[in-house]
């Protein structure tokens, strides 16, 4: 079985730095990774600078990253394998 991992914002923006996206800037307590492909298309999501962030948060930010990147390379750095 599967399980949402407890992430800080810290990791998540490690996972998606490996990943080719890079801090676009930062607003209030928000940071905006983005990466540009090389057909010009540019992706960018939000990540909010906290220490602890909700469940809830982390799994939103999952499927948001799904848009722009295969399930099996976000997997490993969200889910931990519990058994």
């Amino acid at each position: 079985m599967t399980r949402l991992r407890r992430l800080a914002a810290r990791d998540l923006l490690r996972a998606f730095a490996s990943l080719g996206f890079h801090v676009a800037g930062t607003r209030g307590s928000h940071a905006k990774p983005r990466r540009v492909l090389a057909s010009g298309e540019t992706q960018t999501l939000t990540i909010p600078l906290h220490r602890d962030l909700a469940p809830g948060t982390v799994h939103a930010i999952f499927r948001k990253a799904l848009r722009y990147v295969p399930e099996a390379d976000l997997r490993p750095w969200f889910f931990s394998d519990e058994r």
